[in-house]
């Protein structure tokens, strides 16, 4: 089966193709600026390794999804003959709330449950939606599953996932903790215990997807029990342009003696804080590393910051799990820069957190643990696309 794997954002839209037979990607792409003057795809025929770039005005979503099924046939860069060869669609969807605790197929209950959920994902949910309906529009009859970024958190417990708000609260507005990335911590937790070779219902694992958007999760048995990201991805550990988690009562202070309107401080704290806040450099962890090494003070400090809050997460995590088996980073900077890596676990020697050097500087699925650590600490980068391939192809063929 290829299943077809859709990201759509507000004016963008990814994609991939993946046979499913070999797990491998055919093809994948972006379009961009929809919507928007010069709007445009970016296709690539993985097999051939070969890029295409089409420069074509896109009004809408649906535009977008008839220039990706273009490509995918297109006789010199596409990888299959047509649209029949699709045998379903995989969805990307940023939040389920409590709707959803799996990924499902999708149909008219499921996307009014989704509308419902818009208040909680304004900017996200629309275009998912929107997604979802151009692919129903252009392919009928192919069967389209919706994948949530929120629901393998709905296993946390009340205890984890609810605030000390006036009950009623929770009640009425479903404040609560939901996180993010769950894609990702599904399948590195899932990839962690395959490595280790053994059922993940005996591991406590702590997965730390670092990223310019960064979050960590306790699973326990398989299951997420904690994770770092609350009723918004805004909450948790220090991140490129979010401040992460703070007293709650700044928001007022800074409304109050600042004359801030909510929309400002909304901005300030989601798009001009975390790391790029505090050096004033930049967002990227290499900018800011390379600043840091000229002496760059700030932008040190912002590392720091970074290291010190995912070090927390983990002390706190292994105690609520009551012990570990395993740290596995994943992401951009979890992937590729040993340097956070072991920034973070430096002083976890107490827990039997130790990485060696050499192995440290390994890419790809890797163990880097020292000799002797009691705790096995990996990299293992992640793959939400398949990860959506894999839960769409369950539901489909189940």
């Amino acid at each position: 089966m290829n299943i077809l794997v859709i990201n759509a954002g507000s004016s963008s839209l990814k994609y991939q193709l993946i046979d499913m037979t070999k797990h491998e990607v055919m093809a994948k792409g972006l379009c961009e600026r929809i919507g928007i003057e010069g709007s445009n795809i970016q296709h690539t025929n993985v097999a051939k390794d070969t890029k295409t770039k089409i420069e074509k005005p896109m009004k809408d979503h649906g535009d977008a999804i008839q220039m990706v099924i273009h490509a995918l046939v297109d006789e010199e860069h596409g990888v299959i003959k047509s649209m029949d060869e699709i045998g379903a669609v995989g969805h990307r969807v940023v939040h389920g709330a409590e709707s959803f605790a799996d990924s499902c197929i999708i149909d008219a209950k499921v996307k009014e449950a989704l509308e419902m959920c818009v208040p909680l994902a304004p900017l996200h949910n629309p275009p998912n939606i929107i997604g979802i309906e151009a692919c129903e529009k252009i392919m009928p009859g192919v069967p389209q599953v919706g994948v949530f970024d929120t629901a393998f958190h709905q296993t946390m417990p009340p205890k984890a996932f609810m605030y000390a708000l006036p009950y009623d609260l929770y009640e009425k507005d479903r404040i609560r903790k939901y996180g993010f990335h769950g894609t990702s911590h599904k399948y590195v937790s899932q990839k962690a215990a395959e490595f280790l070779g053994k059922d993940i219902s005996e591991l406590k694992i702590i997965t730390c997807h670092l990223g310019n958007g960064s979050s960590i999760s306790a699973v326990d048995g398989g299951k997420c029990v904690d994770t770092s990201m609350g009723f918004t991805p805004l909450d948790g550990v220090v991140m490129g342009t979010r401040t992460g988690s703070m007293d709650p009562a700044v928001v007022t202070y800074l409304i109050n003696k600042e004359g801030m309107s909510g929309e400002e401080v909304d901005k300030l704290m989601n798009k001009q804080s975390g790391v790029f806040g505090i050096s004033g450099v930049s967002s990227d962890f290499r900018d800011l590393t390379a600043a840091a090494a000229e002496g760059n003070d700030r932008a040190q400090l912002a590392l720091d910051m970074f290291f010190y809050s995912v070090k927390k997460f983990i002390g706190a995590y292994t105690a609520a799990m009551g012990g570990v088996d395993a740290i596995v980073f994943t992401a951009g900077i979890g992937e590729n820069d040993a340097r956070t890596r072991a920034a973070i676990v430096d002083g976890l020697e107490f827990m039997g957190i130790a990485i060696d050097p050499e192995k440290n500087a390994a890419r790809g699925t890797v163990d880097i643990s020292a000799d002797g650590a009691s705790v096995k600490t990996l990299v293992i980068p992640t793959n939400e696309e398949l990860m959506i391939a894999i839960d769409t192809q369950r539901l489909v063929e189940g």
